[in-house]
């Protein structure tokens, strides 16, 4: 009796440890959420597709986690038997199945490309696709932006801009807020610097004035001619010299795209010192001439 009943404990404890063998096989404890893994398709369902991880049991795409754009044909986005990485956003269920995305991780991808290209002080294409009171929202990479009504080139309509393309700058980037707001008058203004060069002859119109230096106004982007770049003698009042809405044509001596500052000078245009003092008007209008003796100076100063 004893025996016996020895050997049907042993049974018992037998066909425990069976049993608990089998249900750990049931559930894969390497797969978590968060994590990164690679798969493939293997069929598709009218609600998402079925992806083999390597797992006990297929994962699961829902057909809204299969891309940051509107899908209307998952085959076209997961062909049959391609490999690539998914996203583990629900770990298991009762039957071994994990919930995985591709939605998510071009989430990801498309913050660290966005920063990475703020970081580089780099310019970004948006498409617009929507108006409201406060500006226009646009498509960033399949990501929601946007674009204040005060930094657009284009203030007015803001409905024709709608579906349009548009270059604009990085004004404030928060993944974790998911904020993501944009600038195009940064990203003229951007443009309109990067075509400067160092030496150049411009012409535009003084905005206003400070003890320090003139601000003149080229086509949207703004130089300063500073109070000694003026003239080869001292200037000490440069109101009695300018005025607001003059048209004045100077010279290019440092362009810095990092911080948006063009330094203008007239100086350089003098064939004596006080040039521009006694004789303004006929520096400006031989301004072209007295250009390429400047620019040569300029040039082999900077060499």
């Amino acid at each position: 009796m004893d025996s016996k009943s020895t050997r049907s404990q042993q049974a018992k404890a037998s066909f425990s440890m069976d049993d608990f063998a089998k249900a750990l096989e049931q559930h894969n404890y390497e797969f978590q959420k968060g994590q990164v893994v690679r798969g493939k398709v293997h069929s598709y369902e009218s609600d998402g597709a079925y992806v083999d991880i390597g797992g006990k049991s297929l994962a699961f795409v829902p057909v809204e986690e299969a891309s940051l754009r509107r899908v209307t044909d998952l085959a076209s986005i997961m062909p049959l038997q391609e490999e690539r990485e998914f996203l583990i956003i629900r770990e298991q269920n009762e039957d071994g199945q994990v919930t995985v995305s591709l939605k998510q991780l071009e989430v990801k991808h498309a913050w660290d490309n966005l920063n990475e290209r703020k970081e580089a002080g780099q310019n970004v294409q948006v498409r617009v696709t929507g108006v409201n009171k406060g500006g226009v929202t646009v498509d960033v990479e399949g990501m929601r932006g946007f674009i204040p009504r005060s930094h657009l080139s284009e203030r007015e309509n803001i409905e024709s801009l709608i579906g349009q393309n548009l270059m604009a700058g990085f004004l404030e980037l928060d993944q974790e807020r998911g904020k993501l707001v944009l600038s195009q008058r940064m990203a003229s203004r951007s443009a309109a610097i990067s075509q400067l060069e160092l030496a150049q002859l411009v012409e535009g119109k003084i905005t206003g004035m400070k003890p320090f230096g003139v601000f003149v106004d080229l086509e949207g982007i703004t130089g300063l001619l500073h109070v000694k770049q003026v003239s080869q003698t001292y200037i000490a009042d440069l109101q009695k010299l300018f005025q607001v809405g003059q048209i004045i044509k100077a010279m290019v001596i440092n362009v810095d795209e990092g911080q948006g500052r063009i330094s203008l000078s007239t100086r350089v245009l003098e064939n004596f010192p006080g040039e521009m003092v006694e004789k303004m008007d006929e520096v400006m209008s031989s301004a072209d001439a007295r250009a390429e003796r400047a620019r040569k100076k300029l040039l082999g100063q900077e060499g």
